[in-house]
């Protein structure tokens, strides 16, 4: 009997309702349906939520269930979810060392082992994104400062100079919001799951 199955017959042998279900275990009726119909897999601590409410010991439910149900290889799972957050969030290192705050998120990445080669692709992308902003972060700078020289002692016009402070706030601000738009990807990731794991559909 798979997963999905042994869910269903717990409940109505219960005599709960998938809304009741979903009330006992904190997630949405939605939730419940997909994994009754086996088109989605439920993360471990969501399982540990159904199993209580169903009064049946977890290891009932899990018996055998990465033979029944596998994860696709293109899943990303919850801790590699949270990994990619607290990775994304390292990139705001470029606070205090523009520079080189690259290597703080190389560094995490090099230190997390058996990722999924999703994971993986995503957190490279978000490396060579800082990367990119490190290099218009040179270029922004040297511009500036062509700019000021030619002002200066070229045409003799001040006027037109342009403050280092506002190159550096514009780019600063830039990869915040380039920071908080991956976050939110990441964030839309793990709440379109909803407390599971889907399996493509």
């Amino acid at each position: 009997m798979q997963l999905n199955e042994r869910i269903l017959r717990a409940r109505k042998e219960r005599g709960l309702t998938q809304e009741e279900l979903a009330d006992l275990v904190g997630v949405t009726v939605r939730t419940i349906q997909r994994i009754e119909r086996n088109e989605s897999v439920p993360r471990s601590y969501t399982l540990k939520a159904i199993a209580a409410a169903l009064n049946l010991p977890f290891e009932t439910l899990t018996a055998d269930r990465m033979a029944e149900a596998p994860v696709p290889a293109g899943a990303v799972s919850a801790d590699t979810t949270h990994f990619l957050q607290v990775f994304n969030l390292s990139c705001f290192a470029y606070l205090l060392l523009p520079w080189i705050h690259f290597l703080v998120p190389s560094f995490l990445l090099r230190r997390q082992k058996n990722l999924e080669t999703m994971a993986v692709a995503r957190c490279r992308k978000i490396i060579r994104q800082q990367l990119y902003w490190m290099i218009a972060l040179h270029v922004l700078m040297l511009f500036t400062f062509l700019n000021n020289y030619i002002q200066v002692t070229v045409s003799g016009n001040r006027q037109y100079i342009i403050s280092y402070m506002w190159a550096f706030l514009v780019m600063y601000l830039l990869n915040a919001g380039v920071i908080f738009y991956n976050g939110r990807l990441i964030q839309k990731q793990l709440l379109r799951a909803d407390g599971v794991v889907l399996t493509g559909k």
